[in-house]
C-alpha cells in the first residue's frame, strides 16, 4: 500500500472516530475518549494538523495531551468511565431479559472492560496551594 493511500485511510478513519466521539459526548451509550484516542493515533501518523487540533481542543485536549505524554488518566476520569460502563451494561443486560446467553456475554465483556480500566495508570495530580 502506498504511503499516500495509507495516510488518506488513516485520516478518514480518524475523522470517523472523531465523529463517533462527538456522538458519544451527547449519548451516554458511546464512549467519547476511546474514540478520540483512536483518532489521535490515526492523526499522529497521517495528519499533523488534525493531530494538533485534537490536542488543542478546549474540551478534550487536556485529557488527550495527558494520555499522549505519559499514558495515564486522572482518577476522576477513571471512576466516571467505570461508572458509565457499569450503568450502560446494566441497562443493556436489563433490556435483554430472558436471553441468558447474551446477558452472560455482556456481563463478561463488562468485567473485561472494568479490569482494563482498573489497570490504567493514574496521573499524579499535584495541587498547588497559594498563600495570601
Amino acid at each position: 500500500m502506498s504511503k499516500r493511500i495509507k495516510e488518506y485511510l488513516l485520516t478518514l478513519f480518524g475523522l470517523l472516530c472523531v465523529a463517533l466521539g462527538i456522538i458519544g459526548a451527547v449519548l451516554p451509550i458511546l464512549p467519547t475518549i476511546p474514540f478520540l484516542l483512536l483518532a489521535l493515533a490515526c492523526f499522529a501518523n497521517s495528519s499533523p494538523r488534525f493531530h494538533q487540533m485534537l490536542l488543542n481542543n478546549r474540551w478534550f485536549g487536556a485529557a488527550l495531551q495527558q494520555w499522549e505524554t505519559n499514558r495515564s488518566i486522572t482518577r476522576r476520569s477513571k471512576i466516571k468511565a467505570m461508572l458509565m460502563i457499569v450503568l450502560t451494561f446494566a441497562v443493556s443486560i436489563g433490556i435483554l431479559q430472558g436471553r441468558l446467553q447474551l446477558q452472560l456475554g455482556l456481563l463478561a465483556l463488562c468485567c473485561i472492560l472494568l479490569v482494563f480500566m482498573w489497570r490504567l495508570k493514574e496521573a499524579n495530580v499535584i495541587k498547588v496551594q497559594v498563600d495570601n
